[in-house]
């Protein structure tokens, strides 16, 4: 009984765990599309990300290298008004969220995207 009560229990936390794992592939893969079209983020434009961008120079904002390390809160923050989040006055990047371009979840999904590139 003891052997059965804990295989379910292995497989209860091994299918939630799968299912996480899904569940960020869909949010990092969402975010990469919002990350790379011209009409949604942008962000490729002025950020080089494994020496590529679309059609900006590509080197306007900071090459994005190691951001794994930073804080989901951080990021998010970033993105949504670098202004407050940073403490900045001179940039040319839009606070996407306070100027309403980017909803709370695409933000979110482009974190999960930015934390993949090292």
């Amino acid at each position: 009984m003891k052997l059965i009560r804990n295989f379910l229990m292995a497989s209860a936390v091994t299918g939630i765990l799968a299912s996480s794992v899904l569940a960020n592939a869909d949010l990092v893969a969402q975010g990469e599309k919002i990350f790379n079209t011209k009409n949604l983020g942008n962000c490729l434009a002025c950020h080089a990300v494994n020496g590529k961008n679309i059609d900006g120079p590509g080197s306007m904002g900071p090459k994005l290298t190691g951001l794994s390390y930073w804080d989901d809160k951080t990021l998010y923050d970033t993105v949504f008004d670098i202004y407050s989040a940073r403490g900045l006055t001179n940039t040319s990047m839009p606070a996407f969220g306070k100027a309403g371009w980017l909803s709370d979840t695409q933000i979110k999904a482009v974190v999960a995207y930015l934390k993949t590139i090292n």
